[in-house]
C-alpha cells in the first residue's frame, strides 16, 4: 500500500475518507425516514437506469456477489421493480430491466434525496457553495484515479 510523502496528506485522506461516508450514510438513512426501499435495493435499480444488465453484470458493478446479487433481483422482481427477459442474441442470458414501477419509484427517490441535500444546502453562503461546486468536481477527479 502506498504511503504519502506528507503526513498532512494522509490526515486529508482520513478525514476526506470520514466525512464522505458520513454524507453518504446520511443520504441514504437520513432522508426523513421516507425510503421506501433498502439502500442497496435502491442502488441496483439505479444501475439499470442506463439500460438493461444481466445480473452478473451488476453484480461486478456493485462489487458484490453473485449469490448477494441474485437475492437482491429476486426481491426487485417479487416487488414488481424489474423484470427479468431473455437477451435478444443469446437466448441463455437473462437481461434485467426496470418496470414502470422501478423506474418511477427511482426518480421520486432520487427527488427525495436531493432535495434533502438542498435544504441542508441553502444555508450555505454563495461562498460555500461555490466551493462546494469547486470540490464535487474534484471529488470526481479523484474517485476516477
Amino acid at each position: 500500500m502506498p504511503t504519502p510523502d506528507r503526513p498532512e496528506t494522509a490526515e486529508l485522506a482520513h478525514d476526506l475518507r470520514i466525512a464522505c461516508m458520513r454524507v453518504a450514510r446520511r443520504v441514504r438513512f437520513d432522508t426523513d425516514g421516507e425510503a421506501l426501499i433498502a439502500p442497496h435495493l435502491f442502488s441496483v435499480l439505479a444501475r439499470l437506469t442506463t439500460g438493461p444488465h444481466t445480473s452478473g453484470e451488476l453484480a461486478t458493478i456493485e462489487q458484490v456477489s453473485a449469490p448477494t446479487m441474485s437475492r437482491a433481483v429476486g426481491q426487485l422482481v417479487d416487488l414488481g421493480l424489474i423484470e427479468r427477459s431473455a437477451d435478444e442474441h443469446d437466448g441463455r442470458l437473462v437481461r434485467l430491466s426496470l418496470t414502470p414501477q422501478g423506474s418511477d419509484l427511482v426518480t421520486s427517490e432520487r427527488a427525495r434525496r436531493d432535495a434533502w441535500m438542498t435544504e441542508r444546502l441553502e444555508g450555505l453562503s454563495a461562498e460555500e457553495r461555490d466551493l462546494l461546486a469547486r470540490a464535487t468536481t474534484l471529488l470526481e477527479q479523484v474517485v476516477c484515479r
